[in-house]
Formats: C-alpha cells, structure tokens, sequence
C-alpha cells in the first residue's frame, strides 16, 4: 500500500484538530462540589505520585547501566577530554544511540570542560537534555469524540506486547469513560485471539474474534460495523506480527486499511507500533520496515521494567521524531500510562522526578 507524504502526516494532524469550545461563564460550585473536586484532585496526585514511583522502578535495569558507568568515571575530577570520550561510550552501550550521546556529551563539553563536576551533576545536566530530546514526542493519543468509532490500528511483530497493549489501551479509555471495542485482527495466531478476549475480559470491553485462520480484514470489517452500530467511542484493532514473511503482512495490512475504508474512508484514525524495549537498538529496524508497510502515526514502548536498554526510547525520538503515546512498565492491566518526557528522563538518570 503507498500512501503520500501529506497522507501520512494528516493522521496524526486530524487528531489534534479540535473546534475551540464556547466560553461559558460558569455558576459558583456548592460546597459540596469543591470538597469532591479536592478530593478527586488529591486521589489524582496521589495516583501520578504512585505512577512516578514505579516507573523510577520499572526503569532500574536500564538506570543501573546507565549510572554506574556515569559514578564510576567521577571522583570530584575536572572534566577533561578522556572522560568525555568515556562517558560517550557509557551512553552509547546504554542504547541511548550515537547521536544522541554525541549531542549530549557535546553540550556538557562545552559548558563544564575542565571544571571540576560531580556525578550527580553530570547526570542532571544529561537529564535535562534527554527531556529537551523527548518533549517534542511526548504526545498524547487524542481520541476525537466526533467519530464513532475513533478506530486505532495496532501493529508491531510477534512478542512485542502489542495483544496486552491493546487490552491496556482499551481499560485506559473506559477508565476515561469511553465506550470501547476490541478486534482480535491477528487470527493467523490462536493464542492471540484468546488472549485478547482474557484481556477484553478482565477490561470489561467485547472482543470480536473469528476463528484461527479467518480473513482478517474481514473481521475488521465486521468489527467496525457492530462498533458503528453500537456507537462505540474507540475500536482497537489486533494485528499480525509475522516479519519473517513480510510481503504477506503487508499485504493484509493493506487489505485491513482498503476493506474499513469502505465503512469509514479516513479510517484508521491512528496507527500505533507497538516495540519492545528489551530488543534494544532492533527496535530501529522495525520503526524503518513497519513504516514501509503502514503509516505509523506513534509509538508505544513495552517491557521498560525488562529491560536495561530503556535508552533506546531516546534514541528513537531522536531519530524518527514519531510521538511516544504511552509506554508500558509491567504486567498489569494499569501498567500502561500515556509518557512523560522529564519524568522519563530523569527516572533514566536515577534522579527524582
């Protein structure tokens, strides 16, 4: 399937387009509203507070790699051209990419050479630098109220988390109070058709699935039919992984994208990839192969709490500039929570968020 430039850019752009609503001028709250909405705001806090912290342990392996190269290199020394080249190594071996450590021990060069700095410094001023590599791609998923359904195709190779991902999206969303469908698109694979309906059970969404073997984008197809007729907010859709036969894939992608069309001729309406953490510096390759075959809108990272290769994230953004709309840091169903830039870059560096 080929899709033009601007094709691919206007996905993403018709998701952040929204009409500015009216400004009202709202009726002072009772004093029972403003308690709850405390309340509520407390429950948030606490909530994120809970978030930060198992994503500072989720991110331990890659942080271990990260800043025990970083310490060992520091005793309150002057910065000097040897360190320099050391410390570009350590970031390198982290997954962090050679771009990215040389922009990043560059800058730290020009601004400390031959003072006398700390560990901790050092790794606050990567932190703060990483944050500045990553804002730009820590993009929320915006789901546009005006479709029903807002459908989300979701790609990426076997073993990547993409079934769990799904399922973790779809409880995001119903916990944002939308009205959620899955499709078990990947039917070539029985486990993972029933392992999406264990996932759409535990989430408290419908599943719908075919047997093993059923044409695919027929599926979708049905899918977004009862998802239109049941006037679903969001339509998640599972699909194939299989790289090793790649014109296949394709292929049925494409098909996917041809038959939906004919219900909704702007669908899908994002298209996620889904990577595993854990294959380092490979998830390269499958951002360059997966953009062949589908338009990528944005990323989602899996396994970080796996993997000491978190780096990999930056060096991602870095590359291909695509949006990281949520990142996964374990098992559970709330273990995927949409990214956040600085919180990231500072779990890496082993630093308070």
């Amino acid at each position: 399937m080929s899709e033009t430039e601007p094709e691919k850019k206007s996905w993403f752009a018709r998701l952040r387009s929204r009409e500015t609503p009216a400004v009202e001028t709202p009726e002072p709250a009772p004093v029972e509203a403003v308690t709850e909405s405390a309340a509520e705001q407390d429950a948030e806090v606490e909530k994120k507070s809970g978030w930060l912290s198992r994503l500072r342990d989720g991110l331990s392996k890659s942080t271990k790699r990260v800043t025990e190269s970083i310490t060992g290199l520091f005793t309150k020394k002057k910065l000097d051209q040897e360190t320099l080249n050391e410390l570009e190594d350590a970031l390198i071996q982290a997954d962090l990419g050679i771009s990215v450590a040389a922009r990043l021990v560059e800058k730290l060069g020009k601004e400390r050479f031959g003072k006398e700095v700390t560990d901790e410094e050092v790794r606050a001023a990567f932190a703060d630098d990483i944050a500045e590599i990553l804002q730009p791609v820590a993009v929320p998923l915006v789901i546009d109220p005006a479709r029903k359904p807002h459908v989300i195709l979701v790609i990426g190779v076997n073993g990547s988390g993409k079934t769990t991902t799904i399922a973790k999206l779809a409880n995001l969303h119903k916990g944002e109070g939308r009205k959620v469908m899955l499709a078990a698109g990947d039917t070539f694979r029985a486990a993972a058709v029933e392992q999406l309906k264990v996932w759409g059970d535990r989430a408290g969404v419908p599943v719908v699935s075919k047997d093993t073997g059923a044409d695919a984008a027929g599926l979708a197809y049905e899918a977004l039919e009862r998802a239109k007729a049941e006037k679903c907010d969001v339509l998640l859709i599972d699909t194939a992984g299989r790289l090793h036969n790649k014109t296949n894939l394709m292929e049925e992608l494409a098909k996917i994208v041809r038959v939906i069309r004919k219900l909704d001729p702007e669908a899908p309406h994002s298209c996620l990839l889904v990577l595993d953490a854990t294959t380092g510096q490979n998830a390269h390759a499958q951002v360059e192969t997966f953009r062949t075959m589908s338009p990528v809108d944005a990323l989602v990272l899996t396994k970080l709490d796996g993997s000491a290769k978190g780096g990999v994230l930056v060096a991602l953004a870095e590359k291909f500039k695509l949006p990281v709309v949520a990142i996964g840091i374990g098992e559970g169903i709330d273990d995927l929570r949409p990214f956040e830039a600085r919180a990231f870059a500072r779990g890496l560096m082993g630093l308070p968020a």
